[in-house]
């Protein structure tokens, strides 16, 4: 018999019926006959102390696919980039100038809006590009019917109340982004809790200097905790983010 955590883990990995990948041209024809919703996931390949350098990207596309799925909407391949200039120093880091993003979502935006999509809501899992919700608005604002919703899917209120039931600790590369999906085999995270580092320490400093300050680059807080403890987080974050994604794609946004 399975154990809870099991069993949850297994599941997560069923919701592949709408990703984009595993959909022809055709098939997303006749989609569009009738619906015209899709999500696009955006992340970031950075440093994420002992844990993968694509966690922005591999959280935001999977809360995005575990979302859309039960909901028939098509999900497209995550952006993997993002703008993260402070963790240039970290080996494996990359980021996008800020227009660079822009453009690149401006179009990806274009080219939905041309085969007929004119609900889009974009699932952020990097703090660095919130940046671009304002570029989506103006472009959401230049092309007639559409709507995009930007959604930063670890801030949203349901998600970050259960983060903190669980602990008022946690942040970038701790516990809260310690999942199955984005450790790394032979990893051995350490067992106590980091203190966190003085965040306004980073205002106006180097790479270098940010590295310096960071260390290992998580910024603070346990590493790791119970796969039970972090099923509770994941579920209340797919529940959370599904509710906004049918509220959006049937017509109504918050």
């Amino acid at each position: 018999m399975l154990r809870q955590s099991e069993e949850f883990f297994i599941i997560q990995n069923l919701h592949e019926q709408m990703k984009i990948s595993s959909m022809n041209w055709m098939q997303v024809e006749d989609y569009l006959r009738e619906k015209d919703s899709c999500v696009i996931p955006v992340g970031s390949t950075e440093q994420h102390a002992y844990l993968s350098l694509a966690t922005d990207s591999i959280l935001a596309e999977r809360i995005a696919v575990e979302s859309a799925d039960p909901l028939g909407i098509p999900v497209f391949p995550v952006m993997p980039y993002g703008m993260t200039p402070d963790f240039l120093d970290y080996p494996g880091t990359v980021s996008l100038r800020k227009e660079t993003l822009e453009n690149v979502f401006a179009d990806i935006l274009d080219s939905l809006y041309h085969h007929g999509f004119r609900k889009m809501f974009i699932v952020n899992g990097h703090g660095g590009n919130m940046p671009l919700e304002k570029k989506v608005k103006e472009w959401c604002a230049a092309n007639s019917g559409s709507r995009v919703f930007f959604y930063n899917w670890w801030r949203e209120p349901k998600t970050w109340a259960k983060v903190c039931e669980k602990d008022t600790v946690g942040s970038h590369a701790s516990w809260m982004e310690n999942f199955a999906w984005t450790r790394l085999a032979g990893v051995q995270m350490p067992g106590e809790a980091k203190p966190m580092i003085e965040l306004s320490g980073l205002r106006g400093i180097t790479p270098a200097q940010a590295r310096e300050l960071m260390g290992d680059g998580n910024w603070g807080g346990e590493y790791q905790k119970p796969d039970d403890v972090m099923a509770d987080v994941w579920n209340a974050a797919v529940e959370e983010a599904r509710e906004e994604l049918e509220k959006f794609s049937a017509g109504s946004c918050k």
